[in-house]
């Protein structure tokens, strides 16, 4: 078949398609979607249907653009309210974490190649910088799976894991861009070479989250400023807004990734001008991005490469080690100074280790690296375990937290309703219960604190507008709304049953 303009679109078309379908049956069945648009384009690859795409450097810039929007949209989501008690927390497990990932690991990878493929074995540089790779949780797995899973998380195990995969892969990223230059010069590692290492690591995280903030705040009142007339072209200026804030902040020697994380915290907690139309932007945008990200990466493998005893039997021990040794490690390390999480948080915590498109994407830069011996098999290794982590922890995140007894049942929404931002007042929901109908059925019978309103009643499949004569049943619904956030807490504590 002629490559043409109408043929791309046509596969590309098909390609979407079927991710979605795919995406659509896995819910069915428990199994991440992620894992499914990574298989989607590993079978319209070389070993499938034949789709020929073997540039790293395509796939790296592909990659580079999606993490972009995800971590913006992850931020963008998150109530700083949320993350305020579990920051120190979030961020612990970010760099300590890290860290200790990438120590052990290193150790370990460097020890199984020797014994189990000495053909293939690493040197120290090579074998840290292939644990540095995997160091970092998936933000795009994460906020995913975290999302779709439906159930509620106590101790507030949800922000935290959120926030520690929002803001790890900057440390992530700096580990694997020093130990590759250090693999380029080609000699070993002096003192002077970790003190530079610190600097950079220091100067691009603080860079980073210092842009992530100004630009943020700025970003905020550039899109109040818009005063345009069609809605649609808030969305589009935030997206110039986040381009500017990676770009920007590499130009100044920070990392990109944190500060388009630390600007949709910014931006998704101020008031700007139609929230609601730019966060459901988003919301499907990320989604797109995923798709491309993970058939991108699915297209880059072969998967017959895949199959060997020099990948398989090294990956699974890695794999291995890495769930039930490294991460559990790290986890309690980082969070050995806190109080906050029982036992059996940090032990799920410790599970929901999830490895994603991030260390495959990372695994392009060796893979782009002349140097680094042996890079292939590095990104086929990154690959698989990737794979793994996504079919053996991300098929189980639900299951484990009730194990555990961690999850909470949260209920949908009856009324998908947003105030703007210009609108002072707060809405809730409420059921309504025997006790409220004991000095009546009517609901100007019920007692409501004062500037509050009950504004839509739901009763079964039926949505009504009340008046004050409009009686009401048990289990009938309630939208309410009031000038007073206080009072709208206090009453729905009040008249739980």
């Amino acid at each position: 078949m002629a490559i043409t303009a109408n043929n791309i679109m046509l596969v590309i078309a098909v390609l979407l398609a079927i991710s979605v379908w795919a995406g659509k049956a896995g819910g069915k069945f428990g199994i991440p979607a992620l894992v499914l648009f990574l298989g989607v384009g590993m079978l319209a690859g070389v070993d499938g249907f034949g789709l020929h795409f073997d540039s790293a450097e395509a796939a790296q810039f592909i990659g580079m653009i999606s993490l972009s929007i995800i971590l913006f949209s992850g931020g963008l989501d998150t109530d700083i309210k949320n993350i305020r008690p579990i920051w120190r927390q979030g961020l612990s497990l970010a760099t300590v974490g890290v860290l200790v990932t990438t120590a052990v690991c290193g150790a370990f990878i460097h020890l199984i190649f020797h014994l189990a493929a000495p053909e293939y074995a690493f040197g120290w540089p090579e074998s840290m910088l292939l644990a540095a790779i995997m160091s970092s949780t998936d933000s795009a797995s994460v906020f995913s799976i975290l999302n779709t899973s439906r159930i509620g998380l106590k101790q507030n195990l949800k922000p935290t894991l959120e926030l520690e995969s929002g803001s790890n892969d900057p440390m992530a990223y700096l580990l694997v861009i020093i130990l590759i230059e250090f693999i380029r010069q080609g000699s070993g590692i002096t003192a002077a070479d970790t003190g530079h290492a610190c600097l950079m690591l220091l100067s691009q995280l603080s860079i980073g989250a210092a842009g992530g903030l100004l630009l943020g705040y700025i970003s905020v009142r550039i899109i109040n400023r818009l005063h345009v007339n069609n809605d649609f072209l808030y969305p589009v200026m935030t997206i110039a807004c986040v381009f500017f804030i990676f770009s920007l902040t590499e130009m100044a020697g920070g990392n990109s990734y944190l500060a388009v994380y630390v600007a949709g915290l910014v931006i998704g907690n101020n008031r700007i001008a139609l929230k609601q139309t730019i966060t459901t932007f988003f919301g499907g945008f990320t989604w797109l991005v995923q798709i491309i990200m993970f058939l991108s990466l699915g297209l880059l493998v072969n998967p017959h490469e895949l199959v060997n005893t020099h990948v398989i039997v090294p990956g699974l021990l890695l794999a291995t080690f890495m769930i039930v040794v490294a991460r559990p490690v790290a986890v309690f390390l980082s969070l050995a100074p806190f109080r906050n999480f029982t036992f059996r948080a940090r032990l799920y915590i410790s599970w929901v280790g999830l490895r994603g498109a991030v260390p495959i994407i990372f695994a392009t830069y060796a893979l782009m690296t002349p140097e680094v011996t042996h890079a292939r098999l590095m990104f086929n290794m990154v690959f698989f375990i990737t794979l793994l982590s996504l079919l053996v922890q991300g098929t189980t995140v639900t299951r484990m937290a009730r194990w555990l007894g961690l999850c909470e049942d949260i209920r949908e929404r009856d009324f998908r309703f947003e105030l703007p931002d210009e609108i002072t007042a707060s809405m809730d929901e409420m059921d309504v219960t025997a006790p409220m109908l004991a000095d009546g059925y009517l609901l100007r019978d019920i007692t409501l604190p004062p500037d509050t309103l009950v504004v839509m009643v739901k009763r079964g499949d039926r949505y009504l507008v009340p008046t004050g004569g409009t009686r009401l049943y048990i289990a009938d619904h309630l939208l309410l709304i009031s000038q007073h956030e206080q009072h709208l807490a206090d009453l729905i504590s009040d008249r739980k049953p």
